[in-house]
């Protein structure tokens, strides 16, 4: 098993670029990563990593993926309580409220919420570097 978890949707390939880099940046820490889609990982799978990172975009009136996500973050929530969590995505419109949402959302499971972080778009070389310095950070959270 690996020390990390680094989960995420993404219907542009945006969010996939954040997830690549997280990762990038919590293996440059000397950590083990699972990089995997949502579709890829169970609900159940996710209390057995110390640290889980997860992204998904905004979509709709900022809200989290409809199809896949939401009913996978909904089913995996209450096992949050004192997981080290981080969490990310893109965003094409609004201000981010989505985030803020899914913060306070993650805070209230008792999850240990290391940080967020957002992208507008697709990433720019300044933004991956921010999301490798993310995952580096979020080793040593």
């Amino acid at each position: 098993m690996a020390d990390a978890l680094v989960v995420y949707w993404s219907g542009t390939g945006n969010t996939e670029i954040m997830a690549r880099k997280v990762a990038e940046g919590l293996e440059s820490e000397g950590l083990s990563v699972d990089l995997k889609s949502v579709e890829e990982v169970s609900p159940a799978d996710v209390p057995a990593y110390s640290r889980v990172a997860f992204g998904c975009p905004s979509m709709g009136v900022e809200v989290l993926e409809e199809e896949t996500f939401e009913p996978f973050f909904s089913e995996v929530e209450n096992e949050l309580g004192g997981v080290k969590v981080a969490l990310f995505g893109s965003y094409g419109w609004g201000e981010g409220e989505w985030m803020e949402t899914w913060k306070e959302r993650t805070e209230d499971t008792g999850a240990d919420l290391f940080d967020t972080l957002i992208v507008n778009e697709i990433p720019t070389e300044d933004d991956e570097e921010d999301c490798v310095r993310f995952g580096r950070d979020f080793a040593s959270f």
